[in-house]
């Protein structure tokens, strides 16, 4: 459900492992998809798959399982249009940004298996029905409490089709760390329209990530989140590891459409608010990116 990149990627992976797929996407890539079959091009191979495609929430009745991948601000809705097509015991698994996206659909979808994942994959969609993989590809889940699928029987297929899939009961710290590394680079490449390689290159750009760091950890701590790994190295090394990915943020801008910053940096500024925490760096971000958005909103109106 919301056939993007990361819908797109996630879903040609299990399809070209045999599983039966269809896609909920935008009608142009839906066409394409149709004609054409989905042209997934990773760093290994570019092939055309013949899957499923539909524009309709309708399509996820009869479905296991639900990668549900639209964009933050559109959850509740999203998970509204396919709440009266779902199976009693369909899992719901949220490949989303931000933090808080599984407990809000929750609310939406009371009666169904919903549960976190965090997403590690830079991806793109090149063209209509045409997704570009860069680089890396590996999802962290919450333990899945389904009648229709198990937690090692959801691992296992992931894997199976290539996805590294790890089950952690600290989904939540593992979705704050990937909140923290979106947080440093999602803005500064929108602002910039730069990939991750080069933004790091900027004067003083280090410098400003490490601050944005330090505000989401203090604003961790005083949630009381217990945040996974060693947050400094992954920023460190993300630039290393997708050095030619725009940032989700910078993609949205360029093709004139909301942005999910209000979910990354300005949920930083809005919890810092709430908890007594300064987050100067991150309300610098997000007030020019909602600068950026306001401005690409004029120009389509004009």
């Amino acid at each position: 459900m919301g056939a993007g990149a990361v819908g797109c990627y996630f879903g040609g992976m299990l399809a070209r492992a045999g599983h039966a797929v269809t896609l909920i996407a935008r009608p142009q890539h839906v066409q394409a998809i149709t004609r054409d079959g989905l042209r997934l091009q990773t760093t290994t191979f570019d092939e055309h798959l013949r899957l499923g495609a539909s524009s309709e929430a309708s399509a996820v009745q009869g479905a296991n399982l639900v990668l549900f991948c639209v964009k933050s601000t559109d959850t509740e809705s999203a998970g509204a249009l396919i709440r009266p097509y779902m199976e009693p015991d369909t899992l719901v698994l949220c490949l989303q940004n931000g933090v808080d996206n599984a407990e809000r659909l929750r609310t939406v979808l009371p009666n169904h298996a919903v549960a976190a994942a965090v997403v590690y994959v830079a991806t793109e969609m090149a063209g209509p029905g045409h997704v570009q993989h860069h680089g890396r590809g590996e999802l962290v889940i919450e333990p899945v409490n389904s009648g229709a699928m198990s937690s090692e029987a959801l691992v296992r297929a992931l894997m199976e089709a290539g996805i590294p899939t790890e089950v952690s009961r600290n989904v939540r710290g593992a979705l704050w760390a990937k909140l923290v590394l979106n947080c440093a680079y999602n803005a500064v490449s929108a602002i910039a329209l730069l990939p991750y390689g080069k933004t790091v290159t900027g004067v003083g750009v280090p410098d400003v990530m490490r601050d944005v760091v330090a505000e989401c950890l203090a604003v961790a701590q005083a949630e009381g989140v217990q945040v996974q790994g060693d947050v400094y190295a992954a920023v460190d090394k993300l630039a290393d590891s997708m050095p030619n990915q725009y940032s989700s943020t910078a993609q949205d801008l360029a093709r004139g459409k909301l942005t999910e910053i209000d979910y990354l940096n300005g949920l930083i500024v809005r919890r810092g608010a709430a908890l007594g925490v300064a987050t100067p760096a991150n309300r610098v971000l997000w007030a020019l990116v909602k600068l950026l958005e306001a401005k690409r909103a004029q120009t389509r109106g004009n």
